[in-house]
């Protein structure tokens, strides 16, 4: 696609271009429910699934958290057995606002790729989902290599060198609860701006001024310099594909997130309670 693709597209942008993207649904849901069966009883058309857990995670650790990136060549396999080649542009969607789907886009576009969230997902479409099952031809892509100035390790995400962005809802960054990893709380210094902030009710987002509001709000006037973070670095994307969207720059993205940070006990940890 010759044109800038924003991060984010919405349904008018999509009915302008038929043809000239795939759709993928990215739908995953943490407590371990089928994103793969809720596909299968209705999804947009056309729409290839693509699983985060097999294609767009690696083997989850104390040491590397639940969600790091894929093996390369594992991903590059996803993209291919879903019909994607290295040329094609991608809209990922989800039922979650984009949440989710961002960390397919971000993988994308981080390695150079043509890819956007498509804004208000599933819920926003006007038509009537499928059960049709896509069998598109093998896809062309290549393994990628995860853009190292893109990313942020543990050090980096405990150093006050760094703004960092917990993306994570206000209740888990201040410590109030943690159902999932060993502790409870956030990185010393860190600023929250929870994703799902930067949604209104209906999984669209906000108007740009709001959402920007929210990130000033935080003390966050630019992406440079910036770490985001969340659980374990899939919500954690759209945060940096808003700041990107609202023309504020490329940040990193600290892929360990607090279930690697939670999990090596000799770092502090703040709370707000």
């Amino acid at each position: 696609m010759e044109e800038e693709l924003k991060p984010f597209v919405d349904w008018s942008w999509c009915a302008n271009n038929l043809g000239k993207f795939v759709l993928v649904d990215t739908r995953w849901y943490l407590d371990g429910s089928s994103g793969k069966d809720v596909y299968d009883a209705g999804h947009l058309p056309e729409a290839v699934f693509m699983d985060m857990d097999r294609w767009l995670s690696g083997p989850a650790s104390p040491e590397k958290g639940r969600n790091p990136l894929p093996d390369p060549e594992v991903f590059a396999q996803g993209m291919r057995e879903a019909g994607i080649s290295d040329s094609d542009t991608v809209i990922a969607y989800d039922d979650a606002g984009g949440v989710i789907a961002a960390r397919l886009v971000w993988m994308l576009r981080s390695t150079g790729h043509h890819a956007a969230i498509l804004n208000g997902g599933i819920e926003g479409y006007p038509g009537d989902l499928s059960i049709e099952v896509p069998l598109p031809a093998r896809g062309s892509f290549a393994a990628p290599t995860w853009p190292a100035r893109l990313l942020a390790d543990i050090s980096e995400a405990s150093s006050d060198a760094f703004v960092r962005v917990d993306a994570r809802n206000r209740d888990r960054f201040e410590g109030c609860q943690d159902p999932i990893d060993p502790r409870p709380g956030h990185i010393p210094g860190a600023t929250n701006v929870p994703c799902r902030g930067n949604l209104d009710s209906t999984g669209n987002l906000l108007p740009e001024p709001r959402i920007r509001a929210n990130f000033e709000h935080a003390g966050v006037l630019t992406a440079k310099n910036t770490i985001s973070y969340c659980g374990s670095g899939v919500t954690a994307c759209h945060n940096l594909l808003v700041m990107e969207h609202l023309g504020m720059g490329i940040g990193k993205l600290f892929v360990g997130g607090w279930s690697q940070y939670g999990h090596a006990l000799d770092r502090p940890v703040e709370t707000k309670i």
